[in-house]
């Protein structure tokens, strides 16, 4: 499978037969993720930068919360990591069954993970982590986070970017530092399968671009 990273906690997955785009974001945020087009789209929340359904093309299915869905014959499962009284879930995790790969998408997570929810999100290969810290999971804690799920590749994301117009975030290399990663050299994306997983856990940053 391919993972290609828009922006922000926006990701293309595109798998063998078909294609998901995570969290698309909004022109205001200061830059364009293009027009990506996908079978499905997913939403952790509805906040302005994680929920523009509408800067996805290809008539896409929409996921925006917890459940077992079955898609083209992907299966997605969407795990609710926090809540708020009289709101209801706050923030959905969402893991996909792609061809031989598992890869979860966490969403606005910012703190760790309760036992309860490790179970549920299971066995992953790959993990999209937000690292950027303020409203999200900072550097230290993202650390603790793949600690607990135990992926062979994580790809960080919800980080500083240039021209973002978020504020409050830090830039990748914080959390590179703290994982004992020396260099960052963004790769434009990820390709892989079960035979090429790593055998010790692999820190991939993808440059940010549209499509």
């Amino acid at each position: 499978m391919e993972i290609t990273y828009l922006g922000h906690s926006a990701f293309r997955l595109r798998g063998k037969d078909v294609t998901v785009v995570t969290d698309p974001f909004p022109p205001a945020i200061g830059f364009s993720m293009g027009q990506p087009q996908a079978h499905i789209v997913t939403i952790s929340h509805y906040s302005p930068n994680h929920s523009f359904f509408e800067g996805v093309t290809g008539e896409p299915r929409r996921i925006d919360g917890p459940g077992e869905y079955e898609v083209q014959d992907l299966l997605i499962a969407g795990i609710a990591t926090s809540y708020e009284p009289f709101k209801g879930t706050t923030n959905t995790a969402y893991v996909f069954r792609f061809d031989d790969l598992v890869v979860c998408h966490l969403g606005d997570v910012n703190g760790s993970l309760q036992d309860s929810r490790v179970e549920e999100i299971g066995s992953i290969d790959v993990l999209l982590v937000p690292v950027g810290g303020g409203t999200v999971l900072g550097p230290s804690q993202a650390a603790n986070v793949i600690h607990q799920l135990e992926p062979s590749i994580v790809i960080p994301m919800h980080y500083k970017l240039e021209g973002a117009n978020v504020d409050g975030m830090e830039p990748v290399e914080h959390f590179c530092r703290e994982v004992g990663l020396k260099e960052v050299v963004p790769e434009p994306k990820l390709t892989a399968n079960r035979s090429s997983l790593p055998s010790e856990v692999r820190v991939v940053v993808l440059e940010h671009k549209r499509v």
